[in-house]
């Protein structure tokens, strides 16, 4: 006999029994006939193509130039690095540290998380799987940390304050790093937790 599982309805409320839901089905509530589990197909090879994807784009993201200034013939470029850098040889330590975490650090730690989550469901390891389930926990809670509105909103404004004493454009950095946030977002979206404790 199949095992079933209690599960109540997110819209009505109403508790019912449900079997196992095949990988690429709905199960819908008898009452209000709303979705209540959908299973896609594919989860674990999304997942590692979105995440492959940011990892390759993580390396221009830091190389190249975020933004491209000339003011008054001067001309510079910066990266996120020389940011943290400037901001440190100015002494403003707590921000530096907030930039290179959440702009370096953190979307490595959820890379690499994601990738030991994809590989371990589909070897299926049955060992430590309350361990894997904190590690995608602690991958969804420090999602808000990419700050990308907030990063993309400093830009902004230095295009437009600086805009009219410079000439500020963004560089092919940005690009990548905002491809680089928002492939990792997807990435953990995409994940689908209950292949860690999926063991047939």
């Amino acid at each position: 006999m199949a095992t079933q599982d209690v599960i109540a309805c997110d819209t009505c409320g109403l508790v019912q029994r449900l079997a196992p839901v095949a990988p690429g089905t709905a199960a819908e509530c008898a009452r209000c006939e709303s979705v209540i589990v959908a299973r896609g197909r594919g989860s674990l090879e999304l997942t590692a193509a979105l995440a492959l994807a940011a990892l390759i784009l993580y390396v221009p993201a830091n190389l190249y130039p975020i933004l491209r200034m000339n003011l008054r013939g001067v001309y510079s470029e910066s990266t996120v690095w020389d940011g943290v850098v400037s901001l440190a040889h100015a002494n403003q330590w707590l921000v530096a540290a907030v930039v290179f975490l959440a702009s370096m650090v953190i979307p490595v730690l959820k890379l690499a998380g994601l990738f030991f989550l994809v590989i371990s469901s589909r070897l299926r390891l049955g060992r430590r799987l309350r361990g894997r389930t904190r590690i995608y926990k602690f991958i969804d809670r420090i999602g808000p940390w990419a700050m990308l509105d907030v990063f993309l909103l400093a830009v902004l404004v230095a295009l437009v304050k600086l805009g009219t004493w410079a000439t500020v454009l963004p560089g092919p950095g940005l690009i990548a790093f905002a491809a680089v946030v928002v492939l990792t977002m997807l990435a953990s979206a995409s994940f689908d937790p209950r292949l860690i404790w999926q063991r047939e």
